[in-house]
């Protein structure tokens, strides 16, 4: 029973991000996503109490599991951050500036102005995961591989230089007039800069 509930929870979720891509969030209704489905809206909020909270579960399950794997690179430095810090952020930027999750972060930029669909966005997706990092960069700090006194600073500072130059013209449509991978290197070499511990 419990496999054919998932199925059915996947089954809405394909739908629904199918209808947001095309049509966009607010054209998108409950209605439609049952028509397209072949079933009813209350089945689909026995699954999802809102369309709000169906949209951020389509947004988190295209950046998941990328995401779990991209913080499990973060978690065993072997005294060598910069290595870590250098798959990180090219996993980091394989799911950021994929086509899928601009598409879906499009959708949702275009369409937060509602009063909880962008904080419930933030939260279950770039809050989580950039306090997650920054747990990871606290315990190397612990550990003297960096020296930070706030770690969540610290990780969004991270943020900001790896996406620089990168992520706006994606976000646009537009071609980055920066190299990625000069990007890359250039953002681990200044945060390890601005971070190195003090011996």
């Amino acid at each position: 029973m419990r496999v054919k509930t998932d199925e059915r929870r996947q089954a809405i979720m394909e739908a629904a991000a199918a209808l947001f891509r095309e049509v966009g969030y607010e054209r998108t209704s409950m209605a439609a996503i049952s028509a397209r489905l072949g079933g009813s809206k209350a089945t689909l909020y026995s699954y999802f109490k809102s369309k709000e909270e169906l949209f951020a579960a389509v947004m988190m399950e295209s950046m998941g599991e990328q995401a779990d794997k991209m913080i499990g690179l973060l978690a065993e430095p072997a005294g060598d951050p910069k290595s870590a810090l250098l798959a990180f952020g090219e996993a980091y930027l394989d799911l950021v500036l994929s086509d899928d999750v601009v598409a879906m972060l499009r959708v949702g930029l275009v369409d937060a102005n509602h009063a909880t669909l962008g904080p419930l966005l933030y939260a279950s997706g770039p809050e989580h995961g950039w306090d997650q990092v920054a747990c990871r960069l606290a315990l190397w700090s612990s550990e003297g591989l960096i020296a930070v006194t706030d770690a969540r600073l610290a990780a969004l500072q991270l943020k900001g230089l790896l996406e620089a130059g990168l992520f706006e013209p994606k976000l646009y449509g537009a071609t980055p007039a920066v190299d990625r991978n000069a990007v890359l290197s250039s953002a681990v070499d200044i945060f390890l800069s601005a971070y190195k511990p003090i011996r």
